[in-house]
């Protein structure tokens, strides 16, 4: 039975709060996640001045102001990040982040993640995607926004830099994503063309399209999720509840467990059942010794245990 890796991406919920991201991560422990994921990132390194808040943004903040100004209160330093990464081995919970500029690539190598999880607004930035493949280790490329072109030309930049295995999620950028506008058999098309291990990072509402994304074959699931989606921020609104994120796990196991081997055979707990559900010869009247039989003094009726008609 394949088990799917399932991620849960606290990113900046927690608002800038080491104390909260602790929460989170024995939240997504709690909940049963394989991974929690935060992001890491060196406010100078990563945006400039101009750059503005994405449209969903600024609706789930319900205020306008830079990209610059917004992030600054969400992200976490190197120093909370090394205590955070610390607390996750005291629970025994998988601790990975996402880099977003080339000093915290070295930071997060330094403090020892064991693969890499790269975004999907990185797909393009070859020299970042360069540095990610020069430490060797695994990759998990989420895809939103990009066609296959730019798609296999970061596979190659990663893989012609030494990259390790790699794994494709297919991704709709958007907060929330419209469900018209998934396009869940994209990521079929990417296990298709490209040869590689798929899976999907998801931004709808509920829980539906991941599980649907199991059950297409997804080895990799990752999903938003905070410890309340009311509290401020960008991505609170588009992000699971711990009941939900929960739910959403125990759901995946059960569809890992029914997807079974694809042989068409008798379980064993159908073949108890066969004598009660199927039906035996039977005579459908008082038939005379020497008489023949016929359609007209024979029926079938349960159990099937006498002679299969």
């Amino acid at each position: 039975m394949m088990r799917t890796l399932i991620i849960a991406e606290a990113g900046v919920n927690h608002n800038g709060n080491l104390e909260l991201a602790k929460k989170l991560a024995l939240t997504a422990k709690n909940c049963g996640a394989d991974i929690v994921k935060f992001q890491t990132a060196k406010l100078d390194a990563l945006v400039s001045k101009h750059a503005q808040m994405a449209d969903y943004q600024k609706k789930n903040i319900g205020s306008e102001m830079s990209q610059r100004d917004m992030l600054k209160k969400l992200l976490l330093t190197y120093d909370e990040f090394t205590e955070l990464a610390a607390y996750c081995r005291e629970i025994d919970m998988c601790f990975l982040s996402t880099p977003f500029d080339m000093d915290s690539v070295d930071f997060l190598e330094e403090l020892g993640c064991s693969m890499w999880k790269v975004p999907s607004g990185e797909i393009t930035n070859l020299p970042y995607l360069e540095k990610i493949g020069k430490t060797h280790k695994k990759v998990v490329l989420s895809t939103g926004m990009s066609t296959l072109d730019e798609v296999k030309e970061a596979i190659n930049v990663l893989e012609v830099n030494g990259a390790g295995a790699i794994t494709v999620l297919h991704c709709t950028t958007q907060y929330p994503a419209p469900f018209e506008e998934v396009n869940l058999n994209a990521m079929l098309t990417l296990r298709s063309k490209l040869g590689k291990a798929v899976g999907y990072s998801d931004h709808t509402a509920g829980i539906e399209i991941p599980i649907a994304a199991v059950a297409l074959g997804a080895e990799v699931i990752e999903k938003h999720f905070t410890l309340d989606r009311h509290m401020e921020g960008p991505d609170h609104k588009a992000s699971l509840e711990p009941h939900e994120l929960q739910a959403m796990v125990q759901s995946i196991r059960n569809v890992e467990k029914a997807m079974g081997t694809g042989e068409k055979t008798p379980t064993g707990s159908e073949i108890a059942n066969k004598a009660v559900a199927r039906k035996s010869i039977t005579a459908a009247c008082d038939i005379k010794k020497g008489e023949v039989l016929t359609e007209e003094n024979l029926t079938t009726k349960r159990p099937g245990s006498g002679i299969s008609p």
